[in-house]
């Protein structure tokens, strides 16, 4: 037996469906799937897509009704057999409580975390009950959801204090609500061939202008490695669970 890494992390032949595929992690998911040989189908909500990081694209609104979501996933389940499912999305923005300098405990806004609930939680598990149905049935899968370390600890709130930056309650609530969910499927639908795992990701912000140097430097002295991550870091991760690397 030989144990060759272009063997152990091939996805060569593997269809994956990346959801968020637009966004600052999902371009580097979609491109390191396509890299390895994959056939990456991606879904956006608002962003305009990128052709060469995907070979189809499909737009998904995450507050659309869960009918028409539920019939825009059973036309991707329905044309093309999915091996694996990245769950990535997640609305970073202000309507669902991002960088809003408030006390998001005390101004408690329903709205924004309906928003957080929808993207970080309700699309993930509407997706994978359609698209997973599709691999339990067929007897193979692998399922990725994208967590956050804010699944596991709180933000501490020196990191935001004196700057326009803010990570809301919802935000944390739902990613952990993710981690059971992943849990949940791992224990029911292995014993279908099913792998369902998550990636709990520490501080990757998208860009650092100078308005955002005091916010990072606060970020650097709380990790282990004294920076924040880079987008191609994730790359590693996601081609480990995506592939037979991965498989136990």
């Amino acid at each position: 037996m030989t144990l060759l890494a272009s063997d152990l992390f091939s996805v060569v032949g593997k269809t994956a469906l990346v959801t968020g595929a637009t966004g600052y992690l999902g371009q580097v998911i979609c491109r390191v799937l396509k890299d390895n040989g994959a056939r990456v189908i991606g879904t956006f909500a608002n962003s305009f897509p990128i052709d060469q990081i995907v070979d189809e694209w499909y737009r998904i609104d995450v507050n659309a009704s869960y009918p028409e979501l539920g019939g825009k996933l059973q036309e991707i389940e329905s044309n093309n057999r999915i091996d694996i499912l990245v769950n990535n999305a997640h609305p970073m923005k202000r309507e669902s409580g991002f960088n809003v300098a408030l006390d998001q405990i005390h101004h408690l806004s329903r709205a924004e975390w309906q928003q957080n609930i929808n993207g970080a939680i309700g699309l993930p598990t509407l997706t994978t009950s359609i698209i997973g149905t599709g691999m339990k049935v067929r007897g193979h899968g692998n399922i990725i959801n994208i967590s956050s370390m804010y699944a596991l600890v709180a933000p501490h709130p020196n990191l935001y204090k004196d700057t326009p930056y803010m990570n809301p309650p919802g935000y944390g609530a739902s990613k952990a609500a993710l981690l059971e969910f992943t849990r949940y499927v791992a224990s029911f639908w292995g014993q279908y061939g099913v792998r369902c795992n998550a990636i709990c990701l520490g501080p990757f912000p998208k860009s650092i202008t100078p308005e955002m140097q005091e916010f990072v430097t606060r970020l650097n002295l709380r990790t282990c490695l004294g920076r924040v991550g880079k987008a191609e870091e994730i790359a590693g991760a996601i081609l480990f669970l995506a592939s037979e690397a991965g498989s136990y």
